[in-house]
């Protein structure tokens, strides 16, 4: 019997940065990679994807292909992925109303500080997106390596939370 894959959805206010790395993390880094399916949204989609995250992502060897600016509402059409997990990975989406996910998932808040409100050079900018992802990395690691099938609901609630809570 094959293992289950997870939907997972990262959510940030303008689905531009974190959320992004995040999708991205989740769909290519082991363990993660074919454990779980990543998606990204935001409540207020920018439309486009920061330019420092693409190039991130694709320094670490990750694909950009597909990677786009989408609104959280793709995810509750009836023809939408069920996701198994929704996480905020900013905290002004965090305190927004979200919307009724179909199929119950298990929520936590990932809040990571925004690479993209860092002013300076463009490295000082390559720094603090560096410094996202790998956070994002680590809390996606912890996150794959958890034992998902064997928790019950509030121990892996409690999990997913405290992930959240890591900063490095």
């Amino acid at each position: 019997m094959s293992e289950p894959v997870y939907n997972v959805l990262f959510l940030c206010t303008h689905n531009s940065a974190r959320s992004v790395m995040a999708e991205a993390i989740v769909n290519h880094v082991t363990p993660a990679r074919g454990k779980f399916k990543g998606y990204s949204a935001g409540s207020q989609p920018s439309g486009s994807v920061n330019p420092f995250a693409l190039e991130r992502i694709a320094k670490i060897g990750l694909p950009t292909d597909g990677i786009r600016s989408k609104d959280w509402n793709e995810f509750t059409l009836p023809d939408a992925p069920v996701m198994d997990f929704v996480f905020t990975v900013c905290d002004s989406a965090a305190s927004e109303v979200c919307p009724v996910w179909p199929g119950q998932p298990m929520t936590a808040h990932w809040g990571v500080p925004d690479p993209s409100q860092v002013a300076g050079s463009d490295d000082e900018k390559r720094t603090a997106f560096a410094q996202t992802f790998a956070l994002l990395r680590v809390r996606i690691q912890l996150f794959a390596s958890l034992p998902i099938e064997t928790l019950d609901r509030l121990s892996l609630t409690t999990r997913l939370v405290d992930i959240g809570k890591r900063n490095s």
